[in-house]
């Protein structure tokens, strides 16, 4: 627990020194391959933000910035080479061309509402992007559920950190029990999104 702590509070130093750019750059990390949580990232500038050293809207800003930049860097490599890649060796890793133009057509029917889901989900949300970049989904789409997703997820640890403060044991708590709220969100989103398009292919034929 004592690293954890001299980690917060290092963040919190580098923060308060790099000011938002700080945020964006470690944002861009966490969204992508780089192992390093946005729960350590934003939840400190959110109690600077308390203590008025930064703004609020400011740091969340930058917090949505940096997550986009992280995703879209992801993206553009599996544009330029998950599919090159996945075509040449995928046999070796039981992915088939087949397999891939099916991503392809469930990415282009479905590939916002998997990016967004994907975004507020630990363990998924940095690495969605490979697939829609593989799939080539539109970018535009791409870009905007991904900053609505991240915005979510970096609203709620920018507010937990400016009203919990510098606690990071208390921080995890609340963010545990959060997590777990979106978690049935994002179930209750599937379901309903199933139940419309099934209403909605019914209606077609």
């Amino acid at each position: 627990m004592e690293i954890l702590h001299n980690v917060v509070n290092w963040i919190v130093q580098t923060v308060g020194h790099w000011g938002y750019p700080g945020i964006i750059v470690m944002m861009f990390l966490e969204s992508s391959f780089f192992p390093f949580p946005s729960e350590v990232v934003v939840p400190p500038a959110g109690y600077l933000a308390a203590r008025g050293e930064m703004s609020l809207t400011m740091v969340i800003l930058a917090g949505i910035l940096g997550s986009l930049f992280g995703a879209l860097f992801n993206y553009w490599l599996a544009v330029l080479w998950g599919r090159p890649f996945f075509e040449k060796y995928g046999r070796y890793v039981l992915v088939s061309e087949k397999s891939l133009d099916k991503a392809d057509h469930f990415f282009a029917r479905h590939g916002h509402i998997s990016t967004f889901i994907g975004r507020l989900l630990p363990g998924i949300r940095q690495y969605i992007s490979l697939p829609a970049g593989i799939a080539r989904m539109n970018l535009p789409l791409f870009a905007a559920f991904t900053g609505l997703g991240a915005g979510i997820w970096v609203i709620i640890l920018a507010l937990v950190g400016y009203y919990i403060g510098n606690n990071q044991e208390l921080v995890n708590q609340y963010l545990h029990q959060i997590a777990l709220g979106i978690g049935a969100f994002c179930v209750f989103l599937i379901i309903g999104y199933v139940l419309v398009s099934k209403r909605q292919a019914v209606r077609n034929d």
